[in-house]
């Protein structure tokens, strides 16, 4: 019998290599392997120019040391900063003593720990955790568990106008996109409510006997910052009461203490029958979802032995180092006082930028948000020209949205070295959520920043990125 052979061991970049790849490496890397069109739009906005060494606090760094302040926060994900300490010693010491990870045939108690401290912080019978790896996935969780609980004949979803949920399909279906949504085969269950408008969804309850599911963001993320008007979520809470629908919102981004409380809910007093979280719940160092429900929900659902296995279970939800660097994260968040520091930063930072909004009115449309979940809306370009020219330009508003948002967000990088986001449907508004951590120092030089950009005026904004869009070649990646 003659030997086999086998094909000799591919070369692998190892760990230490890909510490040494430099900007240009990683560039070629990116477009060649990852994501040429998102390549193109890093170029347009000059995130390209700037690779990361570490991050610490508030900040990122280079190689040279240059530190860049950041009013991005991983959309949402970095409550207590890059790498806070704690965080780090917590991983370490369970790293260091080999404590278990993936544990689904044995009961976890790290998981089964953070169950209890989530339940703990939310209110009323919220007090059935199910653990995953992102916000999505929660999501899917959250629709599947109260579409087994109202059966077929009341399984259909309203959702929110400008909703953002994610991109899995149960959770693209209840995004309100048609270009995320695309050409993707999506869930058929499901209506789309206008978001703020209560009187709205209480004619569709009316007319439709098969809604039996409602799912909002508290605050809407990718729509533009959209803090819904008072007493809208009550009175989205009596109507699902009132017409037995169960009501999931969503605070994977506004959650977590974002909006100087756990929850964005607890600001309008009222509680969900199911509510999803993720990005800060990681701590800034780990993949974590959750869906937390009423306990008379679940048991209904998956709380029998022919049952339980029916919701599913995710092989990295609850597993132990994601789940300690979670409950690490919930006693920081608490310990070092980061909801109040949240909510004073939060307004000092909103009544800076009223201020802005007052002294460049033909700039700034509207400022907006609760705690330090803040957008910048910005007016169309052509308001932001002189009279004669706005005419001109009206017409190419729509292909130019946006524009000034580049702008502002490029100078902020290149010339003050501070990074900032922007919102997924509404191209015009500036998203702000830094970690909550921020001090009124950092809030300042910020401002202090934005206002010297927008000093300059729309002319000088525009000249510079036609000037850096001409020198710029945006070239197709390798073959």
């Amino acid at each position: 019998m003659p030997i086999p052979t086998y094909p000799e061991a591919p070369r692998l970049l190892t760990v230490d290599d890909a510490y040494q790849l430099g900007l240009a490496k990683v560039t070629d890397l990116f477009r060649t392997y990852l994501n040429p069109g998102q390549y193109q739009i890093l170029q347009l906005l000059g995130f390209n120019e700037v690779l990361i060494d570490h991050a610490e606090g508030m900040y990122y760094f280079d190689a040279s040391g240059r530190g860049i302040l950041d009013f991005f926060g991983g959309f949402g994900s970095l409550a207590l900063g890059h790498n806070h300490p704690r965080i780090l010693a917590a991983r370490k010491h369970f790293e260091e003593h080999k404590r278990h990870d993936i544990a689904l045939s044995f009961m976890s108690q790290y998981a089964g720990a953070l169950a209890k401290n989530l339940a703990t912080i939310a209110p009323g019978d919220l007090d059935m955790v199910y653990l995953c790896s992102s916000g999505s996935e929660a999501v899917e969780a959250a629709l599947k568990l109260a579409e087994k609980v109202q059966g077929p004949g009341k399984n259909t979803i309203a959702y929110g106008s400008q909703s953002f949920h994610g991109k899995t399909r149960g959770a693209l279906s209840v995004t309100d996109s048609s270009l995320y949504q695309s050409t993707f085969s999506l869930i058929s269950n499901r209506t789309c409510v206008p978001f703020g408008d209560a009187p709205a969804l209480e004619e569709k309850l009316q007319h439709d006997a098969t809604i039996g599911i409602v799912i909002l963001e508290t605050i809407q993320g990718g729509a533009g910052i959209i803090v819904p008007p008072e007493g809208y979520l009550l009175e989205v809470r009596k109507l699902c009461d009132r017409y037995n629908v169960l009501l999931i919102l969503d605070e994977v981004q506004c959650g977590v203490g974002r909006t100087g409380r756990f929850f964005a809910f607890e600001h309008e007093q009222v509680t969900p029958d199911i509510v999803t979280l993720a990005k800060s719940l990681g701590g800034g160092k780990a993949a974590i979802g959750a869906m937390i429900s009423r306990r008379p929900l679940f048991m209904s659902a998956y709380g029998t032995q022919k049952t339980f296995l029916t919701g599913g279970t995710s092989t990295f939800g609850g597993i132990g180092e994601t789940c300690i660097t979670a409950i690490e994260a919930l006693n920081v968040l608490y310990d070092e006082n980061l909801l109040e520091n949240c909510r004073v930063m939060g307004q000092y930072l909103l009544t800076g930028l009223e201020a802005l909004q007052k002294k460049y009115p033909v700039l700034i449309k509207e400022v907006r948000g609760r705690g330090l979940m803040i957008g910048i809306e910005f007016h169309n370009i052509s308001k932001s020209l002189p009279l004669g020219l706005r005419h001109m330009v009206a017409t190419l508003d729509h292909r130019l949205k946006g524009s000034i948002c580049g702008f502002i967000g490029k100078a902020l990088l290149k010339d003050f070295n501070i990074l900032v986001a922007f919102t997924e449907y509404n191209r015009n508004v500036m998203r702000l959520e830094p970690p909550l951590i921020v001090t009124r120092q950092q809030i300042d030089t910020f401002l202090q920043a934005l206002d010297s950009i927008l000093h300059r005026g729309v002319f000088n904004m525009i000249t510079k990125f036609a000037l850096t869009m001409a020198k710029t070649k945006i070239l197709p990646p390798r073959s």
